[in-house]
C-alpha cells in the first residue's frame, strides 16, 4: 500500500504532550497494534505544517477548487 492509496484499517489516533517534554501520536490499530511516537516540539511543528499542506492538496484533488486561504 502506498501513501496515495486508500485503506480499509481501522485506527485510533491521540496527540498530546508528555511528560518528559515531547510530543505523542499515539496509534491503536486493529490486530493489536500500539504505536507511540514522541517528537520534539519543532518536529511537531513541522509534521502540523505538513498535516495542513496534505489537507489542501486533498481539498484541491477532491473538489478540483482553490486552496483555502490561511489567516
Amino acid at each position: 500500500m502506498g501513501i496515495d492509496k486508500q485503506s480499509d484499517i481501522a485506527a485510533n489516533i491521540q496527540i498530546g504532550p508528555t511528560d518528559q517534554g515531547m510530543v505523542r501520536i499515539y496509534i491503536e490499530a486493529e490486530g493489536g497494534v500500539d504505536l507511540p511516537l514522541d517528537f520534539d516540539p519543532d518536529e511537531a511543528d513541522e509534521i502540523a505544517e505538513e498535516l495542513r499542506a496534505a489537507a489542501e492538496a486533498a481539498r484541491v484533488m477532491a473538489g478540483g477548487g482553490k486552496p483555502k486561504k490561511r489567516r
